[in-house]
């Protein structure tokens, strides 16, 4: 006989707070997705509005409303992404 496994929780079993905080997890940007999402309106608008509901769940009210108001900067276009830090950084000239 095959040992038992234990299935997933369903969506039913878990708390408002553990969907919340899933769900901002699933839509984190990842750092190897950062070049090919920087711009994409949406995914940034999703993640800091996932991340806003898990704060604001967790009685963290002015944490939430500055994750909300990235998003509506993000869909309103008055936020765009920073320059990778990676390729941001120029070199000091060398003394002669």
């Amino acid at each position: 006989m095959p040992p038992q496994t234990t299935s997933p929780q369903t969506l039913q079993d878990c708390t408002t707070q553990e969907l919340a905080q899933a769900l901002a997890v699933r839509l984190t940007i990842a750092p190897n997705d950062w070049h090919r999402l920087k711009g994409n309106r949406k995914a940034q608008a999703s993640q800091q509005i996932a991340a806003g509901l898990s704060f604001l769940l967790n009685d963290e009210p002015d944490l939430a409303l500055a994750h909300l108001q990235q998003a509506v900067g993000w869909l309103d276009r008055r936020l765009a992404a920073p320059p990778c830090p990676s390729h941001g950084k120029k070199k000091a000239p060398t003394p002669h």
